[in-house]
């Protein structure tokens, strides 16, 4: 069998500052010539108090064979910097991406913002607050925007909440003292507009850490408003379902045609022969109708 294409890593890369410290992420480059590239930020999770960006290097390699140039980036955890910090240096990152357009080879028009659980969060919230003054921070790349082409978000907490019985979202991000107004304040459910960039949302029904119903919110509100939003439910799965590399896979797949479609425009996004063949499909079923 042929030798998968090779993707070029580079660990360690300094996209900016914050806190008194560098922040860093992982490069994970497309095989082939250098072309103007679609280009993907991974975004990690762990309830935003645990994890590192290595967590989604499988997911940097797999869609950089794909033709897709990802930058997975780190972010201060809550126990360091309370909240907005989090995604402010998400949104560094992706200044810094479009900052460095030329010399990543990317189309700065073209970065979607990837996340799982609290990552999943960040990459809804980013998406929903392109260029907030509130939300960007100062860690560096200022003025090189934070606007994003796409969102993709597995199984993440769209609307934080309390919980008595399981896991408490709001005290993870917040702390305990939270209030209700800063709640709505944190959650990429209240940023749902017809501006939202084309999202894709995927839990497993099973998720006893965040409900999938968290997800179903959130698509519903996008429906709502008018923008593009596309969900899966998967039956019998629990949180981060996609550590089971067989899941993982088909869960990548869905994530991967979905940029296909939205960020990089080699699938058509309307899939207009779908649509000829269903509509050749209820002709024929009319005329039988009329002649039976």
């Amino acid at each position: 069998a042929a030798e998968a294409p090779r993707v070029a890593i580079e660990h360690g890369v300094e996209v900016g500052a914050a806190g008194g410290r560098p922040l860093l992420a992982d490069v994970y480059r497309p095989p082939g010539p250098l072309a103007t590239r679609p280009a993907v930020l991974l975004i990690h999770g762990g309830a935003w108090r645990m994890g590192d960006r290595a967590q989604l290097a499988w997911y940097g390699i797999m869609l950089g064979r794909r033709g897709y140039l990802c930058v997975a980036c780190e972010y201060r955890l809550a126990q360091e910097a309370a909240w907005p910090a989090q995604i402010h240096d998400v949104k560094t990152a992706l200044r810094w991406m479009r900052a460095q357009a030329g010399a990543l080879g990317i189309d700065a028009g073209r970065i979607a913002a990837w996340g799982h659980s609290a990552g999943g969060h960040l990459a809804l919230f980013a998406a929903g607050t392109p260029n907030e003054a509130a939300y960007e921070g100062g860690g560096g790349s200022a003025g090189a925007g934070t606007d994003v082409a796409a969102a993709v978000a597995y199984y993440a907490p769209a609307a934080l909440e309390r919980s008595a019985n399981g896991w408490d979202s709001a005290e993870a991000l917040l702390g305990g003292n939270a209030t209700d107004e800063a709640m709505r304040a944190a959650s990429p459910i209240g940023r749902a507009g017809a501006a939202f960039p084309p999202t894709l949302l995927i839990h497993g029904a099973d998720d006893e850490t965040v409900p999938a119903g968290q997800s179903v919110r959130m698509h519903e509100a996008l429906a709502r408003a008018g923008a593009t939003s596309e969900l899966h439910v998967r039956a019998g799965l629990p949180h981060s379902f996609d550590l089971d590399r067989e899941f993982g896979r088909e869960s990548l797949a869905l994530g991967a045609a979905f940029l296909d479609r939205y960020l990089a425009g080699t699938a058509p996004a309307g899939a207009p022969e779908a649509r000829r063949r269903m509509a050749e499909i209820r002709e024929a079923e009319a005329r039988k109708g009329r002649n039976a």
